[in-house]
């Protein structure tokens, strides 16, 4: 997995279709959560991300540090929880 620089600053904003989102980095949770899985666009920082994997879901929610990836600046989602998908 990468490494990255966690640091306080600018975050890269992206524009679709007249809605402005956010590319965030996670942070956290299970080490099998692939890498590609890592990078999110988000509409709300104040909101969790909640993705599935493995037989449930794990959420995130932002952690007001930033890092750098690629030379951009981005928010960093630190996990919080795990739930279990409803049978």
């Amino acid at each position: 997995m990468k490494s990255f620089t966690i640091m306080h600053g600018q975050s890269n904003t992206l524009i679709h279709k007249e809605m402005v989102a956010v590319r965030v980095l996670l942070s956290g949770g299970p080490d099998q959560l692939p890498e590609f899985a890592r990078m999110r666009e988000v509409k709300d920082l104040a909101e969790k991300v909640k993705i599935p994997f493995a037989s449930g879901y794990e959420h995130f929610v932002h952690s007001g540090d930033e890092c750098e990836v690629d030379g951009f600046r981005m928010p960093v989602f630190e996990w919080c929880d795990r739930t279990r998908v409803a049978e």
